[in-house]
């Protein structure tokens, strides 16, 4: 192992135990090179506290060093197994919660099947942190749920409906005078717009007991347990649910409520082998899903 994993894991860790572990190396061992590495650049690059290693400023600079480094060697391994017939390498993938809850995983087995020899690493979050993962380098390509701006490439995957699903609703005129509890999960800023914008021109008031929890698979469950009604895309229902799933449509009974998905990417990195047959793969399951009778064209 060099220098620039060392430091890389160090900073990562904050713990010489257990980047002793990591880097598969006693930690006698990992603290002898570590006074290397200081004596090689001339400053002490950590001081040890109750809380674990703390980078000093040197520090800093040489871990921001370090990161640049292995970064810029990982890139440069893709680039050469880029010129191989093999499709293998790190395909890295930033994806939005409830796709990489529902359906991605069905497209990544897919795609482990058909290229054995390709590493995943997957992250999911909110639009804000793909577009970050994206612009930082640390993704290949997003996938985003709703319109986000991208001046590179983008494509469309779907496009899912949105639901009030209960237990015992069956009408959206019954949200007028129900006492029944109004779960949401907490999501990005514009997924939470679009509802409340939907909400207040159909109603006077706003639901008046609400409830509100971390992830979409909570409120799934517990509006699948009767506690309250939600508003879920038909991506997250399977069918079978034993509840009431009242369609949001407009006067001219047309969905007024809709979710489309795309991935998106640098044009550079659809050059990668691992990336460019994700794309292909990830696009034929999305022409499959947009079969079904639940979501829209």
């Amino acid at each position: 192992m060099n220098t620039t994993e060392i430091m890389k894991v160090l900073a990562e860790e904050g713990n010489m135990r257990k980047a002793a572990d990591r880097l598969f190396i006693s930690q006698p061992a990992l603290s002898q090179r570590l006074q290397s590495i200081e004596k090689a650049w001339g400053a002490k690059l950590f001081v040890r506290s109750q809380k674990g290693l703390v980078p000093t400023a040197a520090g800093e600079l040489v871990i921001e060093f370090a990161k640049e480094t292995v970064q810029r060697k990982e890139e440069t391994m893709e680039q050469i197994a880029g010129l191989a017939d093999r499709v293998h390498g790190t395909l890295k993938i930033a994806c939005a919660s409830i796709v990489g809850q529902t359906w991605l995983p069905e497209v990544l087995k897919d795609y482990v099947k058909h290229y054995p020899d390709a590493k995943i690493s997957l992250m999911t979050g909110w639009t804000s942190e793909i577009l970050k993962a994206l612009y930082e380098g640390e993704a290949h390509v997003g996938i985003v749920r709703g319109e986000v701006e991208w001046n590179s490439r983008r494509t469309y995957l779907f496009r899912d409906q949105l639901y009030l699903v209960d237990k015992e609703i069956t009408s959206l005129e019954q949200l007028k005078d129900t006492e029944r509890p109004y779960i949401q999960f907490k999501s990005d800023s514009n997924y939470y717009t679009e509802i409340q914008q939907w909400w207040q021109k159909h109603f006077s008031k706003n639901p008046g007991r609400q409830l509100t929890v971390d992830q979409m698979e909570t409120c799934r469950q517990l509006v699948l347990n009767g506690i309250g009604y939600a508003i879920l895309p038909s991506i997250t229902l399977r069918g079978d649910e034993q509840v009431n799933k009242i369609p949001l449509l407009n006067s001219e009974a047309e969905f007024e409520l809709t979710r489309d998905t795309y991935l998106i990417g640098y044009e550079s990195s659809f050059e990668l082998k691992q990336v460019d047959a994700f794309s292909k793969v990830i696009e034929a399951h999305a022409q499959e899903l947009k079969k079904d009778s639940r979501l829209l064209e």
